[in-house]
């Protein structure tokens, strides 16, 4: 009897310390997260704000982790066709997605889009926050935001600002500040914001809202004049310039916000290990080094936060889109 039951006691054992290897391998699992190649990726085209925000991010991943993290580029659709690879890749934590603010306004003014931006993916953490300049053409006589209100006023249907793409931020910015400041800026959009500067330097289009990356070379010749920041307190990347808000349109801000996401039936555990790995990157000298050059700040978040901040941007446009009865049309 006591012969068999060590005998039993001993098989009981080498079951336990066998099982443990299958129990760490169990999908969901973080432990020896990551054990192959993270596939970062990228909905915009190489060299954009989003593409080079990626790279930094990925850069410091692969050296904390010791695996590679390959950025991808899935350009198309405004976006949605790399976010919903994203949403249908298989949802082992290998798969994750920078998504910016243009995401959010897609999905509250596109109902065919193939995913559903919060119940098909879930967030990880938002990795900064950017601000855009409003700027303009010399040709128009103005040098401050009241400025641009009354001589817009004045000359209905006579001013033209430039964007992207129909449906992107920086249309939606514009739009925003046509109706908080009670004017109507003809929109233009272009191909993509390399197209925007060009048309704004030859005067195609009088009036833009982009980056200061973008703008800020054009600015010490005078070829552009930068008017005011869309953010809710000055920059210390541009202090000398006011708030759209200080300036004469109360309430107005916009974030061109970046972030992470993965598939929302990948599990919480390797959620919170990407979310830790990816917050830490973002404290590095370095990557807030780079990430001021054009004007963004790295901010990381939790899970819920980035959720809740996804969430507030849909309501904010598509109350936008309803309260100026926008009619968009591509």
């Amino acid at each position: 009897m006591h012969y068999l039951k060590v005998t039993v006691r001993a098989a009981a054992l080498a079951c336990a310390v066998a099982a443990q290897p299958l129990a760490a391998a169990q999908p969901g699992s973080a432990q020896g997260y990551p054990s192959k190649p993270i596939r970062f990726i990228v909905p915009f085209a190489p060299g954009a704000g989003t593409d080079t925000t990626a790279r930094t991010i990925a850069l410091k991943l692969s050296e904390a982790w010791g695996q590679q993290v390959v950025v991808d580029n899935r350009t198309g659709a405004a976006g949605a066709i790399g976010v919903d690879l994203t949403a249908k890749a298989i949802p082992d934590g290998y798969t994750i997605c920078l998504i910016s603010a243009s995401h959010s306004v897609n999905s509250a003014v596109n109902p065919k889009l193939p995913y559903d931006l919060v119940k098909d993916l879930a967030a990880i953490s938002q990795a900064s926050s950017l601000f855009y300049v409003v700027y303009h053409n010399p040709s128009i006589p103005v040098k401050s935001i009241k400025e641009l209100v009354a001589y817009a006023k004045s000359n209905p249907g006579k001013l033209h600002f430039g964007s992207s793409g129909t449906g992107g931020l920086q249309h939606f910015a514009g739009e925003m500040f046509n109706y908080m400041a009670g004017i109507k800026l003809v929109h233009v959009p272009y191909k993509g914001t390399a197209a925007v500067i060009p048309a704004r330097l030859a005067g195609d289009v009088q009036v833009g809202f982009g980056t200061l990356f973008g703008v800020r070379p054009h600015l010490p010749s005078g070829r552009l004049r930068a008017l005011a920041v869309t953010t809710g307190k000055r920059t210390p990347a541009a202090p000398e310039l006011p708030t759209v808000t200080e300036a004469g349109v109360p309430g107005y801000e916009v974030d061109q916000w970046y972030g992470v996401l993965t598939s929302a039936k990948v599990s919480a555990p390797i959620i919170r290990k990407l979310n830790a790995a990816i917050n830490e990157a973002l404290k590095s000298p370095d990557v807030v080094k780079r990430f001021s050059a054009d004007g963004s700040t790295p901010t990381g978040s939790t899970p819920e936060q980035f959720n809740a901040h996804i969430r507030s941007e849909i309501a904010k446009w598509r109350k936008l889109v309803t309260e100026a009865k926008l009619e968009l049309q591509q």
